[in-house]
């Protein structure tokens, strides 16, 4: 059966994640039900790169595709984007899988965007993809303090307690907060991430930004690998999955 990568977009505000549930419309499935058509009327199979919560955006999302057609991926993703209205769902280029390609364990990076949104009034046209803090965020204290979480750490402070990850060891490649006018933009990338990783951290920071905790406050977070001990975890609709990599990359249509 033909294998092909999928890079995908959505909105994540109205569904229930990327992961199938029994009583909730996830990414996963309209996807698998737009593919039906073109897998004689019966559910495809489906992998992304990361598996998205509930309300989390994505603008690189990969998905790995099986079905019964075989068409040129330019077709496939044509195809697709007609079954999948009106979802806010699109596939924004489609490739070929390579043989023993794996969306998920075949990818060598992956990157997150974080947006808040830090003025006294809320969020119009963005609302549903900022997390909205009226009080004043200090960024250069907040991007002092991410600095010291680089590296490979144990990150048991910043993980879910529903995190099924066999151990909570990562490398934390990159994590830069920016001021871009009343916007507030943190970068995280990695090889992989734990479950809740970066909205946790992000959460963490905002207390330093608020002047709550000093800057080496996080890092004997770190250290302490205790959940109960960082800040809280970031509202979902400021996350992005932003860019997932491969070496070499699918190539793209």
């Amino acid at each position: 059966m033909p294998s092909y990568a999928l890079l995908v977009e959505y909105d994540g505000s109205p569904f229930a994640g990327w992961q199938r549930q029994e009583n909730a419309l996830s990414i996963q499935q309209v996807i698998e039900e737009a593919a039906g058509a073109l897998n004689h009327d019966r559910v495809a199979s489906t992998t992304a790169a990361g598996r998205t919560d509930a309300g989390v955006h994505a603008v690189g999302q990969v998905v790995q595709l099986e079905v019964a057609a075989d068409l040129p991926p330019g077709r496939l993703r044509e195809a697709l984007n007609f079954h999948l209205l009106p979802h806010p769902v699109a596939v924004v280029a489609a490739a070929r899988a390579p043989e023993g390609w794996n969306a998920r364990f075949s990818a060598t990076g992956r990157a997150y965007r974080y947006r808040i949104l830090n003025r006294q009034a809320r969020a119009a046209l963005d609302f549903g993809r900022v997390w909205h803090v009226p009080r004043p965020l200090d960024a250069a204290a907040m991007h002092a303090a991410a600095q010291t979480l680089l590296g490979r750490h144990d990150f048991s402070s910043f993980r879910a307690s529903s995190c099924q990850a066999k151990d909570a060891l990562r490398t934390l490649d990159r994590l830069d907060v920016s001021r871009f006018g009343p916007e507030i933009e943190i970068i995280a990338e990695a090889r992989s991430f734990l479950h809740h990783q970066v909205r946790n951290l992000v959460g963490t920071l905002a207390q330093v930004g608020l002047g709550r905790q000093p800057v080496e406050w996080p890092r004997a977070v770190l250290d302490a690998r205790d959940r109960g001990r960082a800040g809280q975890t970031a509202p979902a609709q400021g996350l992005c999955l932003t860019a997932v990599r491969y070496e070499p990359a699918p190539e793209w249509c």
